[in-house]
């Protein structure tokens, strides 16, 4: 029997978020599923972000949309889960303090975020980047002012990354004796 919540305008059945998307990344009503790895991508993308550089690109951004909330930024936590060597058991590793929030612009789009820590403004800006980037007429746009230049600054900062995980790579080796 499925289990349902009542939500702001309507009904959410088990394993269902809100705008249709299923719990385990199904397709989005409305999108298809190339539509869908894309804005996972962004999302993921805003997320991650420095908040000094998406209030860059939202100071740079002209004209700025006009938009409402539906979920004001919220702090809570999340129970982080892990398994022992990626495949095992999974255990609760801890709880991580996350921000979200929904808003919804003059045209109708909606836009989600959800940033690690308390940074209300964050979260904000994802959302309000989500909900522009779903414009057509604006992602071109934002493909070359705002996510190209966070690709590129997240890259470097995973190859540097690695650069010093390199550094202090220690290589282990066992000396086979001879038969005697």
């Amino acid at each position: 029997m499925a289990h349902e919540r009542q939500m702001e305008g309507g009904q959410i059945g088990e394993g269902q978020v809100e705008g249709g998307q299923t719990a385990r990344g199904q397709t989005v009503e409305g999108q298809t599923e190339g539509a869908t790895a894309a804005r996972q991508a962004w999302m993921g993308l805003l997320a991650k972000a420095a908040p000094a550089d998406l209030e860059s690109a939202w100071d740079a951004l002209e004209p700025k949309p006009a938009w409402r909330w539906l979920r004001k930024p919220e702090t809570g936590l999340v129970m982080v889960r892990g398994r022992a060597g990626g495949s095992g058991q999974a255990f609760n590793l801890g709880e991580m303090t996350v921000t979200r929030c929904v808003l919804v612009t003059e045209e109708g789009v909606t836009g989600h975020a959800h940033v690690a820590g308390r940074n209300a403004r964050h979260a904000e800006l994802a959302a309000a980047f989500d909900a522009l980037l779903q414009d057509e007429t604006r992602r071109a746009d934002l493909d070359d002012s705002l996510l190209a230049p966070l690709t590129r600054k997240r890259s470097e900062a995973e190859r540097r990354r690695a650069e010093e995980a390199a550094a202090t790579k220690v290589e282990f080796f066992t000396m086979v004796r001879g038969e005697d």
